[in-house]
């Protein structure tokens, strides 16, 4: 029997929400077009790695909105380290509930599952030794818009479990309550920086006047803004003009045609052709990817390196 063989294992065993397998990212691949990709909410991935003693980059599970089951197989005795961190859902463990942000033991033959969190949008099931799949271009992430990676989860998926590197997992306490990162608020304020492209739209402050809504149209690639208050649309400062693409970051504000802006995410294209009019404060970035369809947004202008 092969290492790999007797390692635990996760079986899944139903999908709610999409769920991905993502880690770090795949950096310095957009000259074949490929972004980083990742996970959407960085600090809340990498708080899940720490508390279950990974290495800074071993690959996780992307839950959206819950309702994801699964059972550990593996050797007899085998025990699997998890812990829950993002928008806080209800952990199940053998029947046995366990809260987000603490670390949980399921062994074989156990049934882990995930519940719908109460808010926020994604939350991401660490484990120790990490999710062991093939790496694409260097990554386990899953990138929606470039297709690379690991397919989305699907039922009967098993997902092999890493071998253990790193710390010890943290067991004497729960990961702090500054740190879990999902949106919580009424309304989500997030920082943004002018430009470098706000002279391509008549006036630039419509970004900030009133408030904004989450379409359900959004995903990975990006969250698109729906005007739910007063403030009106970002039209264009010259409807003829064209601008030749151009580099695109996680967090930039680009405007379409129709004037409601699309902020980018984890898996946003690497070139753009519509103009960026403001860029998220990349601390900012990752709550905008805890903002569930619907929820309200409003943007402010801060100076660079507010």
């Amino acid at each position: 029997m092969s290492a790999a063989a007797r390692r635990p294992a996760l079986v899944v065993r139903r999908v709610g929400g999409p769920a991905y397998v993502q880690d770090a990212g795949r950096p310095g691949q957009a000259g074949i077009g490929v972004g980083r990709s990742g996970a959407a909410d960085r600090g809340a991935y990498a708080l899940g790695n720490r508390v279950v003693g990974n290495l800074p980059g071993a690959a996780a599970l992307e839950v959206t909105l819950g309702g994801l089951e699964l059972e550990v197989t593996g050797p007899d005795g085998a025990v699997v380290w998890l812990c829950l961190t993002g928008a806080p859902a209800d952990l199940s463990v053998g029947g046995r509930a366990t809260g987000p942000y603490a670390l949980a033991a399921a062994r074989v033959g156990e049934r882990v599952t995930v519940g719908a969190p109460r808010r926020g949008l994604r939350s991401y099931l660490a484990v120790r030794g990490g999710v062991d799949v093939p790496a694409v271009l260097g990554s386990r992430s899953h990138d929606v818009l470039a297709g690379v990676g690991p397919a989305p989860l699907a039922d009967g998926d098993v997902l092999r479990v890493g071998e253990e590197t790193g710390s010890q997992p943290v067991v004497d306490g729960v990961a702090p309550a500054a740190a879990q990162g999902a949106a919580g608020d009424d309304v989500v304020e997030l920082r943004v920086v002018r430009g470098p492209r706000d002279d391509w739209v008549a006036d630039a402050e419509v970004l900030v006047a009133g408030s904004w809504r989450a379409s359900a149209r959004s995903d990975r690639v990006g969250m698109r803004l729906e005007r739910g208050g007063a403030g009106g649309l970002l039209e264009a400062a010259d409807p003829d003009a064209s601008l030749p693409s151009e580099g695109a970051v996680r967090g930039a504000l680009q405007v379409p045609p129709s004037g409601e802006p699309v902020l980018f995410l984890a898996d946003h294209p690497v070139t753009g052709g519509y103009p960026v009019v403001g860029v998220v404060v990349d601390a900012d970035v990752d709550r905008a990817a805890q903002v569930r369809p619907g929820e309200e947004v409003r943007l402010r202008w801060v100076a660079p390196g507010d």
